[in-house]
């Protein structure tokens, strides 16, 4: 089980915190969740991570779980909250990843930290909403691309349109079947997340469609993978492969016939990838 924290900001919010896995691990991960999810650390890859030496590390985002709401917050904003538990878990440097909504999260750390992250790793990651070149919403099942063309048009119709029933279109039938098994995981992260309402899930899907408050860009500072599903209705491949050619120097895996969940199927490649591109960074 992980252990938790909560650590107060000088603006008078609280951030929670998880860490898993040995203090003394020659890596620390640092893991950015989705939409909507909380902070604690995937289940499903413990075991994988303890075998290749990594510790995580990770926070519920503002308005999720234990953490207080940061109303207005844009995906930059998490890079302070980031630095300050790493600071209070005497973290020196570790990797950012992230998924899905996590991924954009993840990147803004590469980029505005790059003194202390050492590689990172965005799956089935948002690309910026005004990319140029992008048709942003171009193969997102109904039910997302209503959901953040509301987000687009300002917090009250997002209100009104996550009252909506979920679609069930947005999934595949490899992420129903990934969902079926170890990945059934996520079932008990979204409950919590939404526990306390939906001004989490608001105010992410607000920081997707606006300034990020960074470069993308900038986050080839470090070593990083970008890695999508061919079959993805939740964030369609086309964002990876957009991202793949702002971020300098970055990395590609594309799995043809993998979704939006079934991706994280072949993660251990991915924590692979990122154990070996620690090592060269040596």
């Amino acid at each position: 089980m992980a252990r938790t924290g909560d650590l107060d900001r000088p603006d008078g919010r609280t951030v929670r915190w998880y860490t898993d896995g040995p203090d003394d691990a020659p890596l620390v991960l640092f893991w950015h969740h989705g939409t909507p999810n909380i902070g604690q650390p995937p289940g499903p890859l413990m075991k994988p991570a303890t075998d290749r030496g990594i510790r995580w590390v990770s926070i519920d985002r503002p308005g999720y779980g234990g953490s207080t709401r940061r109303e207005g917050r844009c995906v930059a904003d998490v890079v302070e909250d980031v630095a300050a538990v790493a600071d209070e878990l005497e973290i020196p440097s570790f990797a950012a990843v992230g998924h899905s909504g996590g991924g954009p999260h993840a990147l803004s750390c590469a980029a505005l930290l790059p003194s202390r992250v050492r590689a990172c790793v965005s799956i089935a990651g948002l690309a910026p909403f005004h990319a140029g070149g992008l048709d942003w919403y171009g193969g997102m099942a109904n039910g997302g691309r209503l959901e953040l063309e509301a987000a687009a048009l300002g917090p009250a119709a997002l209100r009104a349109q996550l009252a909506q029933e979920w679609d069930p279109e947005s999934f595949t039938p490899a992420d129903n079947d990934a969902l079926a098994g170890k990945w059934g995981w996520f079932t008990g992260i979204v409950k919590a997340a939404l526990e306390l309402g939906p001004d989490g899930m608001v105010d992410d899907d607000l920081a997707y469609v606006g300034d990020w408050g960074f470069d993308p860009s900038a986050a080839g500072a470090v070593p990083v993978l970008l890695a999508h599903g061919g079959k993805d209705r939740v964030v369609p491949y086309t964002h990876g492969e957009w991202l793949a050619g702002a971020v300098p120097g970055a990395e590609q895996r594309f799995f043809p016939e993998e979704g939006h969940i079934s991706v994280l199927l072949h993660a251990d490649a991915l924590l692979d990838w990122l154990v070996e591109a620690v090592r060269e960074d040596r």
